[in-house]
């Protein structure tokens, strides 16, 4: 434990550096089903340990080499895991190991690991992997014992060897492990089974066909159920939760609903392990003909297979494998004899510890419930994440028989309701385009439909509604939104002071009692417009909300902002390709600027998923000494058989020492050691279709606001209009660590530094010591902030939601 005990206070920080792996030997290995981002893990792992003065061992094929000994046992360096960051699978190997589970295997296993010192070990994979690693920790002292009587070890080598610590990581992609958010590998089986989906739909609707597509998911429907979500999918079927019966019918009268309304295709998604409420399997095939037989529709299916688990890992799953085997090296440093073996995981966006027992149990529970028909209890012991997704689900995928009335009766019925329940809530977009803005939008207009709300869509911003371009949206109107990038309501970066009286006018005119901004700063800034306007202009005084949307991450009240992930994709997906060129050319650095303003989350996290040398932020200043030592480190790199560098720039980190300036200074200095090139990626990394995270964030997050729109009008109608001036009704809804929480702007003015456009605290700011020390700087790494274990069972906060990572 860190920190020097001063004459007054004591200094309660912990320091990573100051956790010594010396004399320790330290062992990863890769087990069961393959998941994208177990390389990282494994490189996370390495280099961490080294970093600390541990010894790191590969074990290579999982158990298996484990069993076999030999070859599968050998001594990682630095080195070893370059160039891994963006492969898919496993370089380690990974098999399904059957002696293992004998007695004899894991008597082999303990023999091989004694005689290399190996103590520590970090085990990448599903449940079966991790409850295995739990087994054969608990024989260790008996197998120790055998391995003396049989004379194969000695006392010393028991008495040195006498405890095994294990830590497990989650790699599966069927995020089907209890107790964590998200597991390694789902967010880009999610990517793969998108891009399908994506793909399928332009040709579904030329023919006007019903497509049925199979995801993987033998005892999960956590893939089925997000991918229909982030694509807008008709029906879904999923293990955790089979259809009622008579499903048959409904689903049928649905497709056709969907089509009388104008669509011209159908999205059907399947999980392999989807089971009707009698236990009876529901195929692909079953659905297929089901659709055929009674509607006459042309149906084709499409079975995903193995492409969900093949290809790069998304920049998601690169950040979640890099901050769990940082985690996991300082969990294994910081175990005791008495130290369970735990999983690391992510709760929201904090790293945690939990009892490695504990979450098998309870991934254990969930097929138990599912094998006695207790299916509410399957889908509550998945967790708070798997929940929120299927209530959000099931709240978009039913139209209420309200807004199926024809247009006369409807008006009728909402005069008749606007005492209750009706009110005319108006949505738009406010600053940049950011990818997932679409999502949130259709999000909130079917979910305020099915509260019984009449929506209006408000185009290009402020500027768009002093003008009066401001038309009822229906459920139809958005039909396709989720997979489109940018804003197709149109957005501007107009604030709405200066058109104050036109705006309320037009507030007046359309009657609006609530009001959803879906942007980025601009957007804050222009609700801490209206909010303050409220004293002059009664019109302002109604429930409002923003949903931060920017792909530069600054709004202040959230840890995400939606667009982040898609653009952070972008970067990854460039950055990859030009490590593959100055792979091939030798001695090549590569500059790159990327966009985000003064906020360097872009470039930094960037950074870390992309696996850059160095990264240049506003937010940690830096003058020509730094400059001169990254050009030194890049001059040692070269020496290795690692022969290029990867360095990014955010926009407005300095304004003298400019992307020319550095690209300048690297060429002189660098000259006769390694040549530069630059990058700057400009507006692509603000294009291109949402990411599934995106898509499925601006759902989740935008039915959230509509909830509690409806909520905070009921409570502010009175006397047969709404008015409300309080703080606590004019909010934005962010993640913040473990929990979405609504926060008023007028409170958040506080944490904000308005000339730079940034928040004054910001998380991220944490991974960048990750980032340097996993580059091979020598630098200071704060951990106190590190997971502590805590147990499954305890209640997750009740706001808590997220697959939401980063």
């Amino acid at each position: 434990m860190a920190g020097a005990t001063g004459p007054k206070r004591q200094d309660t920080r912990k320091f990573f550096e100051n956790l010594s792996g010396a004399g320790k030997s330290i062992a990863v290995l890769t087990s069961g089903g393959d998941a994208q981002g177990m390389n990282g893990a494994v490189r996370a792992v390495v280099r961490m340990g080294i970093y600390v003065g541990a010894k790191v061992y590969f074990i290579h094929e999982g158990y298996q080499g484990m069993v076999d000994g030999g070859n599968n046992i050998i001594e990682a360096t630095w080195e070893s895991v370059s160039s891994v960051l963006q492969v898919g699978g496993t370089v380690i190997g990974s098999a399904r190991c059957k002696e293992f589970r004998t007695h004899e295997g894991r008597l082999k296993a303990a023999h091989n690991l004694v005689q290399r010192g190996i103590t520590y070990l970090c085990v990448i994979g599903g449940d079966g992997s991790l409850t295995g690693a739990n087994l054969f920790r608990e024989e260790w002292s008996s197998l120790l014992n055998e391995l003396i009587e049989q004379g194969l070890i000695d006392e010393d080598a028991a008495r040195s060897n006498s405890k095994l610590h294990i830590v497990g990581m989650v790699g599966s992609i069927d995020n089907d492990f209890c107790g964590t958010d998200m597991t390694i590998g789902t967010d880009s089986a999610l990517h793969r089974i998108i891009e399908v989906v994506d793909a399928i739909m332009t040709t579904a609707q030329s023919h006007q066909r019903t497509f049925v597509l199979e995801v993987m998911g033998r005892h999960c429907g956590y893939l089925a159920l997000v991918s229909a979500l982030a694509c807008g999918a008709d029906w879904v079927f999923i293990p955790e939760m089979p259809p009622e019966d008579g499903w048959e019918d409904n689903m049928c009268q649905k497709l056709s609903e969907s089509r009388s309304r104008g669509s011209r295709l159908n999205i059907i998604i399947v999980a392999e392990g989807a089971i009707d409420r009698q236990g009876q399997h529901i195929t692909s095939d079953l659905v297929k003909n089901l659709v055929v037989s009674n509607l006459g529709f042309d149906t084709r299916v499409t079975i995903l297979g193995h492409v969900q688990r093949g290809g790069t890992p998304s920049a998601f799953d690169r950040i979640l494998a890099s901050r769990m085997g940082v985690e996991a090296v300082l969990a294994l440093l910081e175990a005791s004899t008495d130290t369970p073996a735990c999983v690391v995981s992510l709760v929201g966006n904090q790293a945690v510890r939990l009892p490695l027992m504990e979450c098998v149990q309870m991934t254990q529970e969930v097929q138990k419930a599912m094998d006695e028909k207790k299916f509410d209890e399957a889908v509550r012991l998945r967790g708070r994440s798997f929940e929120n997704n299927l209530s959000t689900y099931r709240l978009l995928a039913s139209q209420t028989a309200r807004s199926e009335l024809p247009n006369g009766e409807e008006e009728e019925a909402g005069d008749e309701e606007q005492s209750h329940s009706s009110f005319n809530v108006a949505v738009m977009n406010v600053g940049a385009p950011a990818a997932g803005m679409n999502a949130a939008v259709r999000s909130a207009v079917r979910v305020g439909i099915t509260e019984g709300h009449k929506m209006f869509a408000v185009n290009d911003g402020f500027e768009g509604f002093y003008k009066g371009q401001i038309k009822e949206i229906k459920w139809g109107d958005v039909g396709g939104w989720t997979g489109q990038g940018g804003s197709l309501l149109g957005t501007k970066r107009t604030l709405p002071a200066k058109h104050l009286d036109k705006i309320a006018e037009q507030m007046r005119i359309h009657n609006i009692s609530a009001l959803l901004v879906i942007g980025g700063f601009e957007a804050f800034e222009s609700l801490l417009e209206l909010y303050q306007a409220r004293a002059h202009y009664q019109e302002f005084c109604i429930p409002m909300c923003i949903l931060p949307a920017t792909i530069s991450n600054n709004v202040p009240g959230t840890d995400h902002s939606l667009g982040a992930d898609t653009s952070l994709n972008a970067i990854v997906e460039t950055c990859d390709r030009i490590k593959q060129s100055a792979s091939g050319t030798k001695r090549r650095v590569f500059i790159i600027e990327t966009m985000g303003g003064y906020c360097g989350y872009l470039a930094t996290v960037g950074g870390l998923a992309a696996g850059a040398d160095t990264v240049y932020i506003y937010e940690e200043p830096f003058d020509i000494r730094d400059l001169q030592a990254n050009v030194e480190h890049l001059t040692q790199k070269m020496k290795t058989s690692i022969q290029r560098g990867l360095v990014l720039r955010n926009e407005n980190s300095n304004e003298n020492f400019t992307t020319d300036f550095i690209y300048q200074l690297y060429s002189e200095e660098g000259r006769g050691v390694f040549d530069c090139r630059k990058n700057i990626l400009g507006h692509m990394q603000q294009g291109g279709a949402p990411s599934p995270f995106d898509r499925n964030f601006g759902t989740k997050v935008a039915a959230k606001a509509i909830q509690w729109i409806s909520r905070t009008l009921k409570e502010s109608y009175k006397e047969g209009r709404v008015f409300t001036n309080s703080e606590d009704t004019a909010c934005l809804l962010g993640m913040r660590r473990r929990a979405m929480v609504f926060q008023p702007v007028a409170q958040l003015r506080e944490e904000t530094d308005f000339v730079h456009r940034i928040p004054k605290e910001q998380w991220w700011l944490k991974l960048r010591p990750l980032m340097k020390i996993l580059a091979k700087y020598k630098t200071s790494y704060d951990v106190s902030d590190a997971g502590q274990l805590e147990h499954v069972t305890r209640v997750r906060p009740k706001q808590s939601d997220a697959s939401a990572g980063i």
